[in-house]
């Protein structure tokens, strides 16, 4: 019996580390032996570059426009750490176009070139910031994704853009397979953080995955253009990746989030000491 292939979309609001999120877990999955295909889905085309030691790959929307003759799928494609394969679909020219449009191109080429082969366990699309509109919804609208993590952060505007993301997984839950897998905790070591996490993620009706404590090797590895795992694999960091790459391995708690209005988000900061009641700010 043929292996079932996890096609997982991670998105969150920009800015939270949900590339660096992406490429540490994928390289923990790899150290189990999974093959996996990272696909970038960001104009900056910045979804690979720690797992390919920050070589810079050709997106392919630049490569069909500069390419006169029949594109291969090694074209597209680069090798990086442990045999990962990597693809940045990139974007149109600054202020030309859709940048959506990019990945509804790179996915259907992708498809039509073999590139999601029967050996895969895992293919990754690393989602640009928080939009879940018109191409950026293309691997959950499409059917492309099934699994949907969200990273997130004990801040304000990081659950008000899960929350946002959670309404639109729920709008395409109604007519699909597409389902929320959970939300990880990149921590910014707010005040209270995994209190608020915990709360958060029981009134979406998901878990919270996995707590990523804030650690300065992250940046370090980042300099060096290496995952954590790569750079620093005795590291306690590295360890949390590999427990991260563990925990969405054996996961089987998929949901249909149920987002929660403005009131009821600011009602839980409020509850968790992240915001003072209306009225009761002292000076």
């Amino acid at each position: 019996m043929a292996k079932k292939l996890r096609q997982i979309a991670i998105y969150g609001k920009g800015g939270i580390g949900k590339s660096t999120t992406t490429q540490n877990l994928t390289a923990g999955l790899l150290e189990l032996g999974k093959k996996v295909l990272v696909v970038g889905c960001d104009p900056k085309a910045d979804s690979t570059r720690l797992l390919l030691g920050g070589l810079h790959q050709k997106t392919v929307l630049d490569t069909i426009r500069d390419n006169k003759t029949e594109i291969q799928l090694d074209d597209l494609q680069k090798t990086g750490f442990k045999g990962v394969r990597c693809v940045e679909s990139g974007g149109p020219e600054p202020g030309v176009g859709c940048a959506g449009r990019g990945i509804i191109t790179s996915i259907s080429m992708l498809e039509n070139l073999g590139a999601y082969t029967e050996d895969l366990d895992y293919v990754f699309y690393d989602v640009l910031g928080d939009v879940v509109c018109g191409g950026f919804a293309m691997p959950i609208r499409e059917g492309k994704a099934q699994e949907i993590y969200i990273v997130a952060s004990g801040e304000m505007m990081a659950l008000y853009a899960a929350n946002n993301i959670c309404k639109g997984i729920a709008r395409y839950a109604e007519r699909g397979d597409v389902r929320l897998g959970g939300i990880i905790c990149n921590s910014r070591n707010v005040d209270r953080e995994l209190d608020l996490l915990r709360a958060f993620t029981k009134e979406l009706n998901t878990q919270l995955i996995y707590f990523v404590p804030r650690n300065n090797i992250v940046q370090q590895a980042e300099i060096r253009k290496k995952t954590v795992i790569e750079y620093a694999p005795d590291s306690t960091q590295a360890q949390v990746y590999r427990d991260l790459a563990q925990a969405i391995d054996e996961n089987t708690n998929f949901t249909i989030p149920t987002p929660i209005t403005q009131e009821r988000l600011e009602e839980i900061l409020i509850e968790n000491g992240m915001m003072e009641p209306e009225g009761n700010y002292s000076i």
